[in-house]
């Protein structure tokens, strides 16, 4: 199957039951320690950071989903617009595809409906180590975007059928586009999560940021198996939970928790547990899907804002140093 219709298959089984992991993120072993006594005004809440080099209003990443098929252009639009409207960052999905087929850039340009919040390319490790700085470098300024996400994924290649399970040089790539790309990289995994030694690694080969995205919300192991033709079964829950993932890589480099992260609750414990930002792709996408986007947003947003309030931090900073308890 190539790569287009690949694409379109992968998004039509994610919005399907049984995409999703069975293990949980862990996030539910964390709870906040509630402050009754916060003395801050809910209005004064104020959560905006910078995140590659442009000013967020909440510490919120839509991740990387799509692109490279006919009607992908309308998903990357609808979503990249709403985070513009509320003001948190957008990543496309594997830009693999406008490199086979160059006709399909379309379908990733999003800046015109997104012109002020940080944007992010993206493509796969694998193909990272296949082309060149030149070709790497046209991806990211083709749609305007401040950074590169690279993605690992060895599971989801491993047990694709037309995967490419061959993983040498991968890091000497990487290494490579972060000293010869003129914008920031941030390398992420893709579901499995990220180890406390990978993530060491990376910060060497001279990543700036990281992306956990840990067990606990869509398996993309599932999704190769739902398409009926995985050769070796039986690694539908393999990996890190993305509770386990945070506490293996905070302190390393700054970080995107993603995996599981279904609620600004959520969000918002990821913030405590020592993550800058946090990620989700499934519930932005399912909300799309749904026709309540926007509403499903503010609602994500105002859950985070409502945290720090309960929790007597006033800004970013001191949401990270919030009190949590451990179950």
């Amino acid at each position: 199957m190539g790569t287009e219709s690949r694409k379109k298959e992968h998004i039509e089984l994610v919005l399907k039951e049984g995409a999703q992991h069975f293990k949980s993120s862990g996030l539910e072993r964390a709870e906040f320690m509630h402050n009754a006594l916060p003395e801050i005004s809910l209005e004064d809440v104020n959560l905006s950071m910078d995140f590659m080099g442009k000013r967020l209003a909440y510490p919120v990443l839509i991740e990387g989903m799509t692109g490279g098929y006919s009607g992908s252009e309308s998903i990357n639009r609808q979503l990249a617009e709403s985070a513009e409207k509320h003001g948190i960052a957008f990543a496309v999905g594997s830009q693999r595809a406008m490199i086979e087929n160059p006709e399909l850039a379309k379908t990733y340009k999003v800046r015109d409906v997104a012109p002020t919040i940080p944007l992010l390319a993206n493509i796969g490790a694998v193909q990272l180590k296949k082309y060149s700085t030149k070709q790497i470098e046209s991806l990211v300024s083709s749609i305007e975007a401040d950074a590169l996400a690279v993605h690992l994924n060895p599971l989801q290649e491993a047990v694709q059928p037309e995967g490419d399970r061959d993983f040498t040089g991968v890091l000497d790539a990487i290494k490579k586009a972060c000293e010869e790309l003129s914008v920031p990289v941030m390398v992420k995994e893709t579901g499995a999560g990220m180890s406390q030694d990978v993530a060491i690694k990376l910060k060497q080969a001279g990543a700036s940021y990281l992306d956990t995205a840990g067990v606990g919300g869509t398996s993309w192991s599932k999704v190769e198996y739902l398409r009926g033709e995985a050769p070796v079964p039986g690694f539908e829950e393999w990996g890190i939970s993305t509770l386990e993932s945070i506490i293996q890589c905070r302190k390393v480099l700054p970080f995107v928790a993603s995996g599981g992260i279904r609620t600004g609750i959520d969000g918002a414990k990821c913030i405590a547990l020592g993550a800058e930002m946090c990620g989700a792709a499934y519930p932005f996408l399912d909300a799309l899907n749904r026709n309540v986007l926007d509403g499903f947003v503010d609602i994500f947003l105002e859950q985070m804002r409502l945290c720090a309030y309960l929790t007597g931090s006033k800004t970013h900073e001191e949401l990270k140093n919030a009190k949590l308890l451990f179950l």
